[in-house]
């Protein structure tokens, strides 16, 4: 298991073979990985702003979902 980042390659070799492809290189996998953390701490970021202006201290799966929405558009329609 090879890491660029907090996100394994081998994680992002597993989504793209779900995605249908037959064959991934690993530089693909590293870049999907490092795409895919930017995205995600955007994310969080925004899901953070959210967490604190309910006075809340924890992130809920709500503030990403309402976050995701914001930033990429209905997160339902991804999947």
């Amino acid at each position: 298991m090879v890491r660029k980042g907090s996100i394994s390659v081998a994680a992002m070799h597993k989504i793209c073979k779900k995605a249908g492809a037959e064959r991934v290189s690993k530089s693909a996998a590293a870049e999907l990985a490092e795409i895919i953390e930017e995205v995600g701490i955007k994310i969080a970021k925004e899901a953070l702003d959210y967490t604190m202006h309910a006075g809340r201290k924890t992130i809920k799966a709500k503030d990403i979902r309402i976050a995701a929405e914001k930033l990429i558009g209905s997160s339902r329609r991804l999947i």
